[in-house]
C-alpha cells in the first residue's frame, strides 16, 4: 500500500491549475487563479514553475497557521472545523 499525504496531493492538484505567461522581456509569470495571491516569476518557465511551487507551499502554511479559508481543490479541503 502506498502512503498518500493530503498536503502533497493538494499542492500537486493546485499546480495542475497553474497558468503561465511569457512576458515582453522574455521572462515568465505564473499564477494559480484559485489561490488568491499565489504568483511567481522566473527567467525560464522551469524556474517560474519552481518559484510558483515554493510560493504555493508558503501560502498554504501561512493559511493553515492563521486559519485562513483555503480553496477546496480536487475535493481536498484543508480547512479545519471550529472546535
Amino acid at each position: 500500500m502506498t502512503a498518500r499525504f493530503i498536503l502533497s496531493d493538494y499542492v500537486q492538484e493546485a499546480m495542475a491549475l497553474a497558468e503561465y505567461d511569457k512576458l515582453e522581456d522574455g521572462t515568465y509569470a505564473g499564477r494559480i487563479p484559485e489561490c488568491t495571491g499565489v504568483v511567481a516569476f522566473g527567467v525560464t518557465l522551469r524556474e517560474c514553475q519552481g518559484n510558483l511551487h515554493e510560493t504555493l507551499e508558503d501560502w498554504i502554511w501561512l493559511g493553515l497557521r492563521f486559519n485562513h479559508s483555503l480553496p477546496v481543490i480536487a475535493n481536498i479541503d484543508l480547512n479545519r472545523e471550529p472546535k
